[in-house]
């Protein structure tokens, strides 16, 4: 059976799957990555756990794989297969595509940002089915972003596109570790939330899902962290939505998870916002934690797609 390696890396895990041409997963796995061994470990944990990968779909489906797509953190230069930098991981300028194709016996390897693979995944196949332009939004410890358009997620000139968190939302505010102050992520994130939680009454060791616990049951102080957390995410999505004027905003992400809790508000505090602008629907993402492995399946599916298609023009 045909089939690709979808790899997904995060800060402490990966979640990886042999994916089918039609976005089925045929086999799923997970490994940590070995982060306390330092970037040379995790880069040599990215390669043996693709190789396992490659074994089982040799031994199970009767071939190797015919292409892998990979996910990471940070800031990723796809075209050249570089991922440069991520605080997390600890690496610099790994040429991650050239060692896993070698590692692979030279299939065709496509990498991509973390975020904007996921939002491949929602775009296609997920909450953004159908929507010609798109903006993907997950709210996790920090907050990015990705655009779509025509099916694509938008990279940009420099690869930075979509860095929505880093908008300035409260100039002169709290400073951030890009160098600004006052942007999105250091208020709206779940890691900004659970913060302003603890300091406000939730106690050490509160988190934003216990913040939204509170709000839940009416707590005073509760309401108001969650409430400056949310019109600070309005703030940074009508400028979003002034820009790129999308059809669909899908929010995702541990702070998504909190339901209605978020999204009533934030419908509503958006709605105030708007003037001349079109609203468009704010929608939960709909894939959770599989939402980069799968785009990495699609990738790598592209990949082959063009391959293909130049295979037969010339």
């Amino acid at each position: 059976m045909r089939h690709v390696i979808a790899l997904d890396v995060g800060g402490t895990g990966m979640k990886a799957a042999l994916a089918g041409p039609h976005g089925e997963l045929l086999h799923q796995a997970r490994r940590a990555t070995g982060r306390e061994r330092g970037p040379d470990a995790v880069v040599e944990a990215v390669l043996g756990f693709a190789a396992e990968l490659s074994a089982y779909g040799a031994e199970h489906f009767g071939e190797h794989a015919a292409a892998a797509g990979v996910a990471v953190p940070g800031i990723v230069d796809a075209e050249r297969g570089i991922a440069a930098y991520s605080a997390n991981l600890g690496w610099r300028d790994v040429p991650l595509r050239d060692l896993l194709a070698e590692r692979l016996g030279g299939v065709p390897v496509a990498l991509g940002h973390d975020v904007r693979t996921g939002g491949l995944a929602e775009g296609r196949i997920g909450a953004g089915q159908g929507a010609d332009r798109f903006l993907f939004v997950p709210l996790g410890t920090g907050i990015a972003g990705a655009i779509g358009i025509g099916g694509r997620v938008e990279a940009g000139a420099h690869g930075f596109a979509g860095e929505i968190g880093h908008v300035v939302v409260r100039p002169g505010g709290t400073p951030c570790p890009c160098g600004q102050r006052g942007c999105l992520e250091r208020y709206a994130s779940a890691a900004a939330v659970s913060q302003a939680w603890a300091e406000a009454g939730g106690g050490p060791g509160a988190d934003a899902a216990d913040c939204a616990k509170a709000v839940e049951c009416g707590d005073p102080h509760a309401v108001r962290v969650w409430q400056d957390a949310v019109d600070a995410l309005a703030d940074g999505l009508v400028t979003a939505l002034t820009l790129l004027d999308p059809g669909t905003l899908i929010i995702g992400g541990g702070l998504a998870e909190a339901g209605e809790t978020l999204f009533t508000p934030l419908r509503d505090a958006v709605r105030r916002r708007v003037t001349f602008q079109k609203l468009p629907s704010i929608v939960p993402a709909a894939l959770g934690d599989r939402a980069g492995c799968l785009g990495a399946g699609l990738m790598a599916w592209d990949l082959l797609d063009n391959t293909d298609r130049l295979e037969v023009t010339t």
